[in-house]
């Protein structure tokens, strides 16, 4: 089967989308000068800790589940000492306590939390959108439609944040798949690191751009606890990061041009800003004593890879990846982290040798091919080692969590997923499909239940994509090269089957070594161009035998795309549905 260009569905979106251009030209973007980053000193601002928000009570020493209700709001946000405030979207228990990232959530293994997400946003967008995407729009063109996503979380379908279960204020309009206001998170799954965002349909680039984003954790203390690992708010610190560009008056810059105008009037490829903002501020700085730290570094941005080392030779201890502790410890001197990975490591600030260390970057941007970076998207966070020795207390042991590694024996469906990246007559990008076909074509990818599969990623585009298979958890089998990669891409373009293209003639150039540290249990993994990445993909828990609470088979069922947010929206998603 020929895959489809687009050409029809994009030509139908712009009817919409010019019709709708009049609602965009009322907002009131700030069109000032871009910020020249340059101008901005490095290291003023102290790294914050995000508000915590506890996702349990505990009634007689005994925990119980907990409701909550947390908002969206506008306010203003200030990135850096010397930046005008900034107009936002964040989340909080109220306007006054909002933050970006918002609050991090702290949930209980094995007790429940409900949240009812609240959008409180003002009738229009903040930044620029383009509506000759599939884009969430309400029937009055009025109020901005958001809907929260917790990513990692193994939950209902109804509470996993459908791109199409969206509403606006107050819940006036609410999308063709809305089904409740209160979500429903279990946290029957194993302990480990989660976060929240929006998920609105063709509008998640710019909500988390305007701020959308937050930290959830799952801790499991009998578990957890023996292992000895750094713990309490001093020494245990999620880092959210993520990348911005500011006009002189603070407000958030984004591109209000397409690459492709006259088809896509303000989308492009990709977002990239010069400043590196980390737990709200931009370059900040922290001040921590001569022992280990556990950082739970969370990457935010909309498409920027990172590559973390420190600039004195520390390394980072690897403990976990994603949503899972990894069963042993890796020590590594850097870390790549593609947009929504995790990576959560502890760093021993006694082996440094100096008072300074300066968690830098150098991935290029777009990766793997794109630019390098510049003096201002290379620097990310300064900590500022304080002389004194100290005992600590805290270890990284031995052996960390035991996850039994899926066998390639039990699974029960080979599943090839094909990447493909479609350009305009100008050769820029105009859309980008998993397997050819846009969202909204039938579902092609039905597990059952508990099932353990195989799945072929493909990717034919010149482009590293983290692919994120929401409710699934996998293991990366290998990575192989492919040979005569344009011949091979002609066929695809035509046919659109891996088998029939005779892919094992194609899938067999240089194998390439997945990273110690990204060996566990991933929910997320950058899928590298050229490349046929082999994973094993498990749709049931991996701490345990035991079922889902929950009818993973009910609508609207899950997804899985690529976690570069620009593609996500146009249209680098696919329904996932099950069947028991």
């Amino acid at each position: 089967m020929q895959p489809r260009d687009g050409t029809q569905r994009i030509l139908q979106y712009n009817l919409i989308a010019f019709a709708i251009l009049g609602l965009l030209s009322t907002t009131s973007w700030a069109e000032g000068r871009l910020f020249d980053p340059s101008k901005l000193k490095m290291f003023v601002d102290e790294l914050p800790d995000m508000p915590k928000i506890l996702g349990f009570d505990v009634v007689s020493g005994v925990p119980k589940s907990k409701s909550l209700k947390i908002g969206m709001f506008e306010k203003k946000w200030k990135f850096h000492r010397d930046l005008p405030p900034t107009s936002v979207f964040a989340y909080g228990l109220s306007k006054d306590t909002a933050t970006v990232p918002g609050p991090t959530i702290e949930a209980l293994h094995g007790i429940e939390t409900y949240v009812t997400w609240q959008n409180h946003l003002p009738k229009k967008h903040i930044l620029p959108w383009d509506p000759s995407i599939p884009t969430a729009i309400a029937a009055d063109k009025k109020g901005i439609p958001t809907v929260v996503h917790l990513h990692g979380g193994i939950d209902e379908p109804e509470s996993d944040g459908n791109a199409n279960s969206w509403f606006t204020a107050g819940f006036k309009a609410r999308g063709p798949t809305w089904t409740k206001k209160k979500y429903h998170y279990h946290n029957q799954q194993h302990p480990g690191n989660l976060w929240y965002h929006d998920h609105a349909m063709g509008l998640t680039r710019v909500n988390l751009l305007a701020g959308l984003i937050g930290a959830y954790i799952i801790r499991h203390p009998d578990a957890e606890t023996p292992l000895g690992l750094p713990q309490g708010d001093e020494f245990d610190r999620p880092l959210i990061v993520f990348d911005r560009s500011f006009r002189t008056d603070g407000s958030t810059y984004m591109n209000s041009t397409g690459n492709n105008p006259s088809i896509h009037p303000q989308w492009q490829p990709e977002y990239f800003g010069d400043a590196i903002i980390v737990n709200g501020k931009a370059w900040p700085r922290m001040t921590v004593r001569r022992r280990k730290y556990r950082f739970r570094i969370i990457n935010a941005s909309n498409a920027r890879f990172f590559r973390f080392f420190f600039t004195n030779g520390l390394g980072f201890i690897h403990v976990g990846s994603d949503s899972a502790y990894l069963n042993e410890p890796v020590m590594t001197n850097a870390i790549l982290l593609g947009p929504s990975e995790i990576a959560d490591v502890v760093v021993d600030f006694s082996k440094s040798k100096n008072g300074i260390a300066i968690l830098a970057n150098n991935a290029a941007y777009p990766y793997p091919s794109g630019d390098p970076v510049n003096e201002a998207n290379s620097k990310v966070l300064k900590f500022i080692i304080l002389r004194h020795q100290e005992v600590d207390t805290w270890r990284v042991p031995k052996k960390l969590m035991e996850y039994p590694r899926p066998k390639l024996s039990g699974a029960s469906f080979t599943r090839y997923i094909a990447m493909y990246e479609y350009t305009s007559d100008i050769d820029e990008p105009t859309h980008l499909y998993l397997n050819g076909k846009p969202y909204e074509a039938p579902v092609t990818e039905t597990p059952k239940v508990g099932a353990t599969e195989e799945w072929n990623i493909i990717n034919l585009t010149e482009d590293n994509h983290p692919l994120h298979i929401h409710l699934g958890l996998f293991v990366v089998l290998d990575q192989t090269e492919l040979v005569n990669v344009e011949e091979f891409k002609s066929c695809m373009t035509k046919m659109n089957d891996a088998i029939k293209c005779q892919i094992s003639k194609y899938a067999r150039g240089k194998k390439i070594e997945v990273p110690t540290y990204e060996k566990g249990w991933k929910n997320v993994f950058k899928m590298m161009p050229g490349v046929v990445t082999r994973i094993l993909v498990r749709f049931s828990y991996i701490h345990s035998n035991a079922s889902y609470p929950f009818d993973a088979t009910s609508e609207p069922g899950f997804v899985y795309h690529c976690h570069i947010l620009d593609h996500e929206d146009n249209a680098m998603m696919r329904p996932l549905k099950f069947s028991n």
